[in-house]
């Protein structure tokens, strides 16, 4: 009986971990070693415990895009992007939506919106890609744009989802936010 258990209890968490460097949370990201002990472009590396460049760390792809999500979350954009810069896979979806991402909120509008086309390019229902690329028309004044973006994310099946909620409030409300 206990492997039915076992595999039901890990079923559960695999959405979780799926989500965790911001595909559909509304949690914000928690501080970690990085953003409590290091400064600048540096990481926490769990092996050596001290801050190094990320290039030098032990984090893997997914770590990395977290640390990204959390630097971004506290306005480290240029942090964010040091950090993505070492993620071993440039070419991944969810790398190419936080280059978008943090290009996007360094004032980098079209450098944002080729990044967001790409991620889309290599995955249509990146959901994520497409509520950020709406909040950026949101901010530059463009409302048809974001509408159809939201419109795009429930044709996609993310009705309901974080990226969803986000990119409406934006367009009713004009705030925009930060993870």
């Amino acid at each position: 009986m206990r492997a039915p258990l076992t595999l039901t209890a890990l079923a559960l968490l695999v959405p979780t971990f799926a989500f965790a460097a911001g595909g559909d949370t509304t949690t914000p990201p928690k501080p970690s070693e990085t953003t409590k002990e290091c400064w600048g472009t540096r990481v926490w590396d769990p092996e050596t415990q001290k801050c190094v460049l990320p290039k030098e760390s032990s984090l893997n792809g997914d770590q990395l895009l977290q640390t990204a999500r959390e630097l971004a979350y506290l306005n480290r954009f240029e942090d964010a992007q040091a950090v993505l810069a070492a993620h071993p896979v440039q070419s991944d979806s969810g790398v190419l939506t936080y280059w978008g991402f943090t290009s996007r909120k360094l004032g980098q509008t079209d450098l944002a919106n080729a990044y967001y086309n790409r991620a889309i390019a290599q995955d249509p229902d990146n959901i994520l890609a497409r509520s950020y690329m709406g909040q950026g028309f949101v901010e530059s004044g463009d409302y048809a744009q974001a509408l159809a973006q939201w419109k795009e994310i429930k044709a996609r099946g993310g009705e309901g989802t974080w990226a969803e909620a986000s990119l409406r409030q934006a367009i009713e409300t004009g705030v925009t936010v930060n993870y």
